[in-house]
């Protein structure tokens, strides 16, 4: 691997490169960028190299990454929750607000985009890791091709959960793959002591939650208002709704999330409705347009307000999935189910 004083230049120039013909912007791929963590590692024991299938692109790494930039919530959480906190120097694309224990080190770290970053934004940091979300996050266009950066020393890796070849793609995702991710963190960073801990405590949770005592039909309610984007029958929706004893009402659409027809979730009429509440699309405003809409303000979930909430940050496959379960059957047991 290059060196840091290598690794800094070259990641300075093609920063620059980057930025052409924006001339007037600058960027420093100075240690001094960000978090200091150039020091000794904070893991003790030995480390053992490791080589994985990521996505279909093979990651090597011979030592602890120290300057790490996260994109999505799943990644920067998942990084937290392991106490690697000291290790990020940017995060961008939250999807809302990180868990209340983990408020104080996320507030150290840079915040570099609401949205994907640019490569001008994630190299100026110095980084020599990028955990990214979705494959998607790690283009030209976006935070830098995933070649192009390991020529310069930096390395990358996607949450395997949203790999969309169909040989990588979880089919149907289990909360095994969500363990097997926390495991290949844990080995790349040399936390895998404490990557077995969180994934106890993650099933701990999912065991002592209360399912409904009855079958209970549901619709996931992502997005959109037209024409709905709901929960299909191999993401993280339908693993947690099934964890939680919800039957999925598009269960048999084979995909993570799909669009569907007001007139489809009419037919359905399920027992309850999982609204997505993010900042773009609120609960609230789901609630309402549910009641306003003369196709949905007839099914019985809305006369009688079966609804559950939960955080768009805990829905993508991540840390808060096992939180997401418990939640769910504790809001159905407020409702009676």
């Amino acid at each position: 691997m290059p060196s840091h004083r290598t690794r800094a230049r070259a990641l300075a120039a093609l920063a620059l490169a980057a930025a052409l013909p924006l001339t007037a912007c600058s960027s420093s791929s100075d240690a001094s960028d960000g978090p200091d963590t150039s020091g000794a590692p904070t893991t003790t024991g030995s480390f053992a190299p490791v080589t994985l299938d990521n996505c279909g692109t093979t990651v090597t790494v011979t030592s602890p990454p120290q300057r790490v930039v996260t994109i999505k919530s799943t990644t920067t959480e998942a990084m937290l929750a392991l106490g690697l906190g000291d290790r990020l120097v940017g995060t961008a694309f939250a999807d809302g607000p990180v868990p209340a224990d983990e408020q104080a080190a996320y507030a150290k770290v840079p915040v570099l985009s609401d949205t994907v970053p640019g490569q001008e934004a994630v190299l100026a940091t110095n980084p020599d890791f990028v955990y990214a979300g979705w494959e998607s996050n790690l283009t030209p266009q976006g935070a830098g091709d995933r070649a192009a950066l390991a020529k310069l020393g930096v390395g990358t890796y996607v949450s395997p959960a949203a790999c969309k070849e169909k040989a990588y793609q979880p089919d149907p995702l289990t909360f095994d793959d969500v363990d097997a991710e926390l495991r290949e963190i844990g080995r790349i960073f040399g936390v895998e002591d404490r990557a077995e801990a969180l994934i106890a405590k993650e099933h701990e949770t999912l065991a002592a939650a209360r399912k409904p005592a009855s079958t209970q039909t549901a619709l996931w309610w992502s997005s959109g208002n037209d024409t709905p984007y709901v929960g299909a029958g191999i993401g993280a929706p339908q693993m947690i709704m099934a964890a939680a004893g919800l039957t999925n009402v598009f269960a048999s659409v084979h995909d993570t999330w799909t669009s569907a027809g007001w007139e489809d979730v009419v037919a359905a009429d399920p027992d309850v409705i999982v609204l997505v509440d993010a900042s773009w699309n609120t609960a609230d405003a789901k609630k309402k347009a549910l009641a306003a809409n003369p196709a949905t303000r007839a099914l019985r979930a809305v006369q009688q307000q079966r609804y559950v909430v939960v955080p768009f940050a805990a829905t993508e496959a991540g840390v808060r999935n096992a939180e997401a379960v418990a939640s769910i059957d504790e809001q159905l047991a407020r409702l009676g189910s």
